[in-house]
């Protein structure tokens, strides 16, 4: 059903029963890991990384950092979606950090994309002392995630900020008006759909959706200038209410000569990947990330 403010304590409850465990996420050794309290935005609590390395690596190797979904309202660094993330690392051989970020209606914008930003700086800085590059770090999530993801590439480029190598943004909640046409096809249908986008952009920004006052880093659908921002992946679903907010992003970075894969998986529904990960479409998006991520990494 779609989320609404009394269901999100339900949410979380879900996300919370299937946190991956140490065990999971080692991969019966593929992976060392280890969580780091790392300095967070003035007056904040301090943030948790969540550093996932190659076992076997001999030298800095690329990093996927993972900003989770959940809708703002729900998830954590170590939610399922990091499954994909870590079978995207062990095809490139590269690391995954997954940042711990404040939830709203709790914390309301700018918390989370704040925490992520300070989670990357610090990566970027102490990237060498952990066997990482910190001149080839993805920027990579999904739905709320992919916001996050997006809004860090914009806030890096305007605050002279770590250089991300790409940005990887599935099925990503990028505009808080919500007023394109698949957000009212899919009002709803769907496991994301169009009133529970809703439902998470109110939660993040309260009465500020759908106003003038929102910044392009909580909902990066409203940046006036794409330029001069990493290569980004675009996936979205042919059925599901981000679709069409995908589709204009990536041809919003084309119109300034950037560059934009985009891909809208026809049939496909919101995450589908994660929910039927060996689906014929879910196998052949997994394949398109990681080539492109190869692509990407070879310049």
């Amino acid at each position: 059903m779609p989320l609404t403010p009394e269901l999100i304590p339900d949410r979380r409850r879900r996300s919370a029963s299937g946190r991956l465990s140490d065990e999971a996420i080692r991969r019966g050794g593929a992976f060392e890991i280890e969580e780091r309290t790392v300095p967070a935005p003035a007056g904040a609590p301090a943030i948790t990384l969540l550093i996932c390395r190659p076992a076997s690596a001999t030298g800095p190797v690329p990093v996927i950092y993972h900003t989770h979904g959940g809708g703002m309202v729900a998830g954590s660094h170590r939610s399922t979606e990091l499954v994909g993330e870590l079978d995207r690392a062990q095809d490139l051989g590269a690391a995954v950090v997954s940042v711990e970020y404040r939830l709203a209606p709790e914390h309301p914008d700018p918390a989370p994309v704040e925490d992520c930003y300070a989670g990357l700086c610090w990566l970027a800085e102490h990237a060498e002392g952990l066997g990482l590059d910190p001149e080839r770090i993805f920027l990579s999530g999904n739905s709320a995630g992919g916001a996050l993801a997006a809004g860090l590439a914009l806030l890096a480029r305007d605050r002279s900020g770590p250089r991300p190598v790409g940005q990887v943004l599935q099925f990503p909640m990028l505009d808080d008006r919500c007023d394109t046409f698949s957000a009212g096809q899919m009002a709803r249908v769907g496991l994301w759909d169009g009133e529970s986008n809703r439902a998470g952009w109110t939660a993040l920004l309260g009465e500020r959706r759908g106003t003038p006052d929102v910044s392009c880093y909580a909902a990066p659908g409203r940046a006036e200038d794409l330029s001069g921002l990493p290569p980004a992946f675009i996936e979205v679903g042919s059925v599901e209410a981000l679709r069409d907010e995908g589709i204009a992003y990536a041809s919003r970075i084309w119109q300034t000569g950037g560059s934009a894969e985009l891909h809208v998986w026809s049939g496909a529904f919101h995450s589908f990947d994660e929910w039927v990960p060996d689906a014929v479409v879910s196998r052949a998006a997994h394949r398109a990330r990681v080539a492109w991520m190869r692509r990407v990494l070879a310049g």
